[in-house]
């Protein structure tokens, strides 16, 4: 995190970088993690497996991953979060902890309410909680970053990030499959009401959690404005209105859902045919993506208007959200003149090459794998994998510092692709996969660590929440858009190795697979199981030459910032003897 007033810690030499797991607010991002994990599967995934057993339409359950939408949309209140003050609390927690413990206290309430109903007569009611977990866990997210930011320096940020995310990936299996087998045991208002009691772990890290740095709310002058207070109240309604539009529409594109359009849409008047045709153009492959990602800049551009103030003319709602929304930016871009627009692209391509890999379960079971062993390789040995990576990458952070440790990360992903190309070649050989899976999950968990480390040091104290939130919310997006193309390059690729040609000699890569890898893949694709073949090795090299844009925009990215660092440095040492 950025603050002129604190010097940025060394990097720890030797096996020092280790010591930063012992300390106590690691441990406690480790309950917060957990904490931030829980709710999420609870009120969809899980709670899915609850509503058919009740009875329920696919239909209907396909609705409540509408309850989830709030997790894409942090940024939108974020702001409200970094800028408002609980009663009481505040004066005696702090900023930060008092919003989670405010938030937590709502998300026991939402599981422990909906312990209590049951579903098939009560699905409504079902349905409000599920809503209100959801924004309250949304919420807790966006306050628990903002804390593990703000309570550590530089050389702690890898540590607690890895902390973090060991945990969300603890709560994450603990809510998959606890209430699944206390549902088969006993029951499901029992699973949901131990559920609630487990969101006690992140109270007691909320307790013992050290407090965070005096949090400083940035003022927004408007003491020149003259009060017009009932024109102010228009001006708010249709802001405000204006935001929940907004946010509807980019909720729709960030979650793949047109339930929220729709929802929209039908107050206007949109027939149920009319709305039927969206969420089929919506879920169409690959076109809906495009949809979905112009409905985000189209949100993001009402978004921006909804805050704009009013040409000429200067009122206090304006002002107000110009500060809250804006002057985030304008300080990110302020502070880092010259490299802000790198950093934000840095951020959108650093996981690109991940986020392409979204074809991984056809490809594993065209090659031959049965479900049981992509089940035993990547849900066991594969979380074994990723925790060694997140590990690794918290203590690269104090060992080796934020920028090194981002840019071998930037290396992580693109040379993990290329151990695909290679397991494609050896058909639905296990120790193979265990390879695969292994260097794959190791590397995502080091780049995983290492960009969340990197994107919590370009905050500054006062905008925390929004910056981050709005860094979160929004990395994703370009490779949901190249995503959409996967399948299509595979079997393109297929195709014209089929025909001769460029590709053609990567035929030969497959003569020797053991019969019937490829076949059933090959045989859906119209094309030889050494055609397919080629066309996968074609995606994975496809996947590692994205990647290397990461890389080149890495070594620029630090290269400049760096600089940046240093004569930021030079200014302070100068100014100082002037104090």
């Amino acid at each position: 995190m950025t603050d002129t007033k604190t010097p940025v810690a060394a990097p720890a030499e030797g096996l020092a970088g280790l010591a930063v797991y012992g300390e106590r607010r690691v441990f406690v991002m480790l309950l917060l993690g957990f904490s931030a994990g829980l709710p999420n599967l609870l009120i969809f995934d899980t709670l899915s497996a609850w509503l058919r057993e009740s009875g329920l339409s696919l239909s209907v359950i396909g609705f409540f991953a509408l309850a989830t939408i709030s997790y894409s949309l942090k940024f939108v209140w974020a702001p409200l979060i970094d800028r408002t003050r609980i009663p009481i609390l505040t004066r005696y927690l702090g900023h930060r902890r008092s919003w989670m413990l405010v938030t937590q206290a709502v998300v026991i309430f939402g599981l422990w309410s909906i312990s209590g109903l049951n579903p098939a007569t009560s699905l409504m009611q079902v349905a409000a909680f599920a809503v209100l977990v959801g924004f309250f866990g949304a919420t807790q997210d966006i306050v628990i970053d903002a804390w593990r930011i703000e309570a550590a320096d530089d050389s702690r940020h890898g540590a607690m990030a890895a902390a973090y995310q060991m945990g969300y990936r603890v709560a994450q299996i603990v809510a998959g499959a606890v209430p699944l087998v206390l549902a088969d045991l006993y029951n499901w208002n029992l699973s949901y009401a131990v559920m609630a009691g487990l969101m006690a772990f992140g109270v007691i890290g909320v307790l013992f959690a050290p407090r965070e740095k005096a949090h400083a709310i940035r003022p927004i002058p408007v003491a020149d404005v003259p009060s017009r207070p009932r024109l102010e109240i228009v001006e708010w309604i249709v802001r405000l209105g204006i935001i929940a539009v907004a946010a509807l529409i980019m909720g729709s594109g960030l979650s793949g859902q047109a339930g929220p359009l729709n929802g929209l849409l039908g107050l206007f008047g949109l027939s149920p045919e009319a709305q039927t045709a969206i969420s089929d153009a919506w879920a169409a492959k690959p076109e809906g993506v495009y949809l979905q990602v112009v409905s985000v800049f189209g949100g993001l551009g009402l978004l921006i208007l909804a805050c704009w103030p009013i040409p000429r003319v200067r009122t206090r709602p304006g002002a107000y959200l110009a500060g809250s929304f804006g002057e985030p930016l304008k300080d990110f871009y302020k502070r880092f003149a010259g490299v802000a627009t790198l950093i934000l692209a840095l951020i959108c391509v650093y996981r690109l090459a991940d986020f392409v890999l979204n074809i991984m379960n056809p490809f594993y079971l065209d090659l031959g794998f049965t479900k049981t062993e992509l089940a035993e390789v990547r849900k066991v040995f594969g979380v074994i994998a990723t925790t060694v990576g997140v590990f690794v990458g918290g203590w690269s952070v104090a060992r080796l510092g934020l920028i090194r440790t981002m840019v071998i990360g930037a290396f992580m992903s693109p040379v993990s692709n290329l151990v695909f190309a290679w397991l494609a070649t050896q058909g639905p050989d296990i120790s193979a996969l265990f390879v695969a899976i292994g260097v794959d999950n190791l590397a995502t968990g080091y780049a995983g660590t290492a960009l969340i480390a990197y994107m919590s040091s370009l905050t500054s104290i006062g905008f925390t929440a929004t910056q981050y939130a709005l860094f979160s919310s929004l990395y994703a997006l370009p490779g949901k858009l190249i995503a959409s193309q996967s399948g299509r390059i595979v079997e393109a690729s297929a195709r014209a190795a089929e025909v001769g040609g460029l590709l053609a000699p990567l035929k030969g890569l497959f003569a020797r697979l053991p019969a019937g890898s490829l076949v059933q893949g090959a045989a859906t694709s119209g094309v030889t199981p050494a055609a397919l073949g080629a066309g996968y090795v074609v995606f994975f090299l496809y996947s590692t030459v994205i990647g290397v844009f990461a890389i080149i925009l890495a070594f620029i990215v630090a290269a400049k910032q760096t600089a940046l660092q240093a004569r930021n440095a030079n200014g302070a040492a100068e100014a100082a003897p002037s104090e």
